[in-house]
This record gives structure tokens, C-alpha cells and sequence, in this order.
């Protein structure tokens, strides 16, 4: 069996229409519609020799043996956001269903070959990502998500029951990993840079480094009517300012860094009260981690500066923090190779949304991603596309890489 990338185009239009909606995909995890997508999955599986398992956390394996037992492992995820995009996720699990039946196609491999569909990589529903591969990885915390609810009050370890899972054994997928010598995933961008540049393709570096923070400006309350503007303590200020000064810093920082404040809740938040107090969220990216520390030691050195120009407060909070994961070297040269012979041109590129190959990385297997060309640098919406041909490049260049990656394992016997 030769390798038919249109078939891959295809099945993304089969699971759309089985899945999604006049508003876009609904492969919300721990859902009926995600349940049935995973069970079309199964069913094309089933027409390769391949086992299919289901492990602790939930994520769905399909293993074909090799010669070795070392491990060649290609992975997504097949849920979705809610109103999604027809390609977020699902085109790393059917791109890789495709190498799996070309490989399976030739006989006995020389390595194990397994493509793995991890559980909740959007978080969508409880609002905790990258959950079925966190828990291989052995970074997830239970007793940290143990008490997370959905908008209807359920409970993630009463959802997970539902579908066959114990939050408190899920960190036991990580035996999945044991023989991993390899990880391979495609995605689409999610960004601009590929169609900027007019590329079908790209290499992905590593992933981001993220700081993210809320910041508390406390001032004081005063009559909007009758305090004069020199005399006024105006938390907002110090949050405006702030939200102003983070792009000259990410500016000159350079070399991809980018800084969001994200929201700004202000109290009490009437309009004829100055602002007593204004909590500001703060999220900046960096595949340096050294850059990434000097952006955010300049940010609290300016709101220093702030605080002290408007005459209040302002204190730091730390949400939540994660190290840039550099993805592997060799596998980096593989990737470019596989593009540069598919579709002539490379471009070598970070990524600032963070990926289940992160949590592969994290736990020490050699990774690597792919990036698709994203219309408009659109994705989490129905209106997310990329060009047919593009879906079919991506196909044939994860193949080479999955045969280039093969025999650098083999050779290692």
C-alpha cells in the first residue's frame, strides 16, 4: 500500500461531518461526541494489525510490532475545543493513521510503531490541558485537579468515572513510555508565520516558555466628580501603563517574545469611583529561558516604576510557570530534511501554544513537531483552514520523517 495523503484530506471531512456542527467541531473530551469520534477511530484501526488499548489516564493506543521493542511513538489528540476547528488536533491522529498503514503495509517494521491519541489535550471542559499526556509524563498532580468542576457543577473525577477512568491511577500511563525512543507530532500552526512567509511547512523548535502572573494595583477609592486628577491614587493607571510598557519590552527581547495582558477586573468598578483596585493578568512567552527571565524582571521593575508615579501599590501573584522544552537536535535535522523533500523550502520555528509533544519532551523521549501552514493564522474557531494541498504535503512529510526516524532507531540496535 503506497501512501494516499487525499485519504487523510478525506477522513478530516468524514469525522467534521460525524462530529461537528453548523458552529464548528464538538469534540469536547469526556463527551458522548468525543466517545463516538474516538469509536469511528477504532473502527479504521481495526482494518490494520495493530492492538488497540486504552490506558489509565485514557489516552487510546494502536501498537504495531516491530523487530524491536523500541518505540516509535506519532500522536494527537482527536478532541476538540467547543465551536472548533475542523483540523486542531485530529490532523496529527489521521495524518499518523496514514503512516501507520503505509508502514504496516510493508511488512514487520524495524522498530515498534504506535500512534496515540491523548486524552483531553484542550482542557476544554475543566479547564486543565495536556491531561493524558501529563499524566504519562508524571507532571500531573491529581490532588491539584481534583476539585476542578465544568459550568454544570460536575466534577472532573465523576466525568473521568463516566468514561472508564480513576484520576487517582492515571499517572500509571506512564509505563506507556517506558520503550519510547521517539516522538513524532503534526499540527497546524495556529499562527501566521507559515503564511507570512508563503510556506506550506515548518519545523518546530521547541515550545515556549511561559510566566504567567496576576498583578493587584491598590489605590484608593475617591469621587470621580470631585477629586482632583493630581490627587487621585488610580489603581487602573499602574495596570494601563503596564499593559502599554509589556510590548517595548518583548520588543527588546526579541527573537519571538511575545507579552499579553489579558484582562484587567477593576473594583469597584463603577463609573464614578477612580479605581480602588485593578487585577491584571499578565502571560509572556520565550523559548530562551534566560529571556524569558529578563522579561519578566523588567515587567515588575516597571510596575515598580508605576506604582511609585500614581502613588500606589502593586503586588506580583505566580499562576502558573513551565521551562521552555527545546525539542531534539537530530530529529529538528530529520524534520527539515522530510520538508525540504517534500516541499522544496523549510523554516525552522517556535511554537507559543503548548502541545502534548511538550509533556512527551518534559519526560525525556526525543520529540518533534511539524507545523502546517494555518489560513490567516486562524485555529479554536470554525473558520480554521489550511489548503488541501497543504494537509497533503504535511502527510507525505510525516512519513518521511517517520521513515528517516525508523531507521536512526534501527541503527541504534
Amino acid at each position: 500500500m503506497t501512501l494516499q495523503p487525499k485519504r487523510t484530506v478525506n477522513e478530516l471531512k468524514e469525522l467534521r461531518a460525524l462530529t461537528g456542527d453548523e458552529n464548528g467541531a464538538q469534540r469536547v473530551c469526556w463527551t458522548d461526541t468525543w466517545a463516538k469520534a474516538r469509536a469511528w477511530m477504532r473502527d479504521k484501526l481495526a482494518e490494520l494489525p495493530v492492538e488497540i488499548t486504552i490506558d489509565e489516564a485514557g489516552n487510546q493506543w494502536a501498537t504495531l510490532k516491530g523487530k524491536s521493542d523500541k518505540a516509535m511513538l506519532i500522536g494527537g489528540h482527536i478532541d476538540s475545543v467547543p465551536n472548533g476547528g475542523w483540523l486542531d488536533g485530529c490532523l496529527n491522529v489521521l495524518a499518523g493513521l496514514e503512516v501507520l498503514r503505509r508502514i504496516a503495509s510493508e511488512g514487520t517494521p524495524p522498530v515498534t510503531v504506535r500512534l496515540v491519541d491523548w486524552a483531553d489535550e484542550e482542557g476544554a471542559r475543566f479547564g486543565r490541558s495536556l491531561f493524558g499526556s501529563s499524566a504519562a509524563s508524571g507532571t500531573l498532580n491529581p490532588d491539584e485537579v481534583r476539585g476542578l468542576t465544568d459550568r454544570d457543577g460536575i466534577k472532573w473525577p465523576d466525568a473521568l468515572a463516566q468514561h472508564g477512568v480513576d484520576l487517582d491511577r492515571a499517572r500509571e500511563a506512564g509505563k506507556q513510555l517506558a520503550n519510547a525512543a521517539a516522538y513524532l507530532e503534526l499540527h497546524i500552526e495556529q499562527g501566521p508565520v507559515l503564511e507570512s512567509l508563503n510556506l506550506p511547512l515548518g519545523v518546530v523548535l521547541g515550545t515556549f516558555g511561559v510566566e504567567r502572573h496576576r498583578i493587584t494595583w491598590r489605590g484608593q477609592a475617591a469621587h470621580a466628580g470631585s477629586t482632583p486628577m493630581d490627587k487621585r491614587r488610580d489603581a487602573l493607571a499602574g495596570a494601563a501603563k503596564l499593559a502599554l510598557e509589556i510590548r517595548p519590552i518583548a520588543q527588546r527581547i526579541g527573537d519571538g517574545a511575545v507579552c499579553t495582558s489579558g484582562g484587567v477586573v477593576c473594583k469597584p468598578g463603577i463609573v464614578t469611583s477612580v479605581v480602588e483596585t485593578a487585577e491584571q493578568l499578565l502571560d509572556q512567552r520565550h523559548l530562551d529561558a534566560t529571556k524569558l527571565a529578563s522579561m519578566l524582571d523588567e515587567a515588575k521593575a516597571a510596575s515598580q516604576r508605576f506604582a511609585a508615579e500614581e502613588n500606589i501599590s502593586v503586588e506580583w501573584e505566580r499562576l502558573w510557570q513551565i521551562e521552555p522544552i527545546l525539542f531534539h537536535p537530530q530529529l529538528i535535522e530529520f524534520a527539515d530534511e522530510a520538508i525540504r523533500e517534500t516541499c522544496g523550502v523549510s523554516h525552522r520555528l517556535p511554537s507559543g501554544p503548548l502541545h502534548d509533544a511538550a509533556e512527551v519532551a518534559r519526560a525525556g523521549v526525543p520529540t518533534i513537531m511539524l507545523f502546517a501552514q494555518s489560513l490567516r493564522g486562524l485555529s479554536h474557531t470554525k473558520v480554521e483552514d489550511t489548503q488541501e494541498e497543504h494537509l497533503e504535503l504535511s502527510v507525505q512529510a510525516l512519513d518521511r520523517l517517520a521513515s528517516k526516524t525508523m531507521a536512526w532507531l534501527a541503527e541504534g540496535e
